[in-house]
């Protein structure tokens, strides 16, 4: 792996390592990568935009690295003023993204992804074509996970009621082609292999105890324990007859359960092929010498 790889990668497991902070969303930024990556190829994008819109999908929730461990992982609906806090973290990602040599490969997307076509957006409240392309799909497709992933206070909703409301509120929360692709996509059933699951094959598991994601990294092998995050609770896995299973082992483990880690192999998988179509213009050889 060169320098670049390896700093293309960095942005990856930082990504990740600030989503392991959070009980409740686990696999949420493989999921809005792979959805945005759906969106750009219906929509023909050229390569390096593709390889764009992937990487800003997984990188969008930087910003949360500064959001608190009582707002981020709280049980129940927030206050407004704890939503305030959570409306801070796109230009806490801009601001620890621009110090990173690869910053402008996804820094619309992390600090313009919670825009609006309707102006109602944060943080600078622009309107239609003012959204960078990149941060009008992710904010479609964020919007999306979150509306058929659980939280500690609802269940997450059926595609199809998601798919119903992004449709009633396009050109006003949604972009409206945008949103028109992730409907056609839903609608065939392009989306189900990702909704519910951390990683290609590897469906989300629940806490029996009180509900947040066990997230089942590529590396979890039959007979592994998970821990859930929250709890702590250890959960024993198994593959069977093509579905994975857990079943709790009665024994909680507070260390392994707060210790984050990044999924290494989907991380790899995931560099490789954005590595290959992103562009290599002259200022990344001035950085990385002759061997990037």
């Amino acid at each position: 792996m060169d320098q670049a790889q390896a700093l293309l990668k960095s942005l990856y497991v930082m990504a990740m390592m600030v989503e392991a902070r959070d009980a409740y969303t686990g696999g949420h930024l493989w999921r809005v990568s792979q959805f945005a990556r759906l969106v750009a190829e219906r929509m023909q994008l050229p390569p390096d935009e593709l390889a764009r819109v992937a990487l800003g999908g997984f990188l969008h929730d930087l910003g949360k690295v500064g959001i608190p461990d009582a707002v981020l992982n709280k049980r129940d609906r927030l206050t407004d003023e704890e939503y305030a806090v959570i409306k801070t973290h796109p230009q806490v990602g801009a601001d620890l993204l621009a110090g990173h040599p690869l910053a402008a490969l996804a820094m619309d997307a992390v600090w313009l992804h919670h825009e609006t076509p309707d102006g109602r957006g944060y943080p600078r409240g622009l309107a239609g074509a003012a959204i960078p392309l990149v941060a009008r799909i992710v904010g479609v497709v964020d919007a999306l996970d979150a509306m058929t992933s659980s939280r500690p206070y609802r269940a997450g909703m059926p595609l199809a009621k998601a798919l119903q409301i992004i449709e009633d509120n396009l050109g006003g929360q949604f972009d409206a082609t945008v949103g028109r692709i992730v409907l056609a996509l839903g609608q065939e059933g392009a989306l189900d292999a990702v909704i519910g699951h951390s990683a290609p094959g590897r469906p989300l598991q629940q806490c029996v105890a009180c509900g947040p994601t066990l997230v089942m990294h590529s590396e979890v092998q039959d007979g592994d324990t998970v821990h859930c995050p929250s709890c702590a609770m250890g959960y024993h896995v198994r593959h069977q007859a093509g579905r994975w299973q857990v079943a709790a082992t009665g024994v909680a483990n507070p260390v392994a359960a707060r210790q984050p880690r990044a999924d290494t192999p989907l991380i790899d998988s995931l560099v490789q092929p954005a590595y290959r179509l992103l562009p290599r213009p002259k200022r990344w050889l001035g950085w990385f010498g002759p061997s990037a």
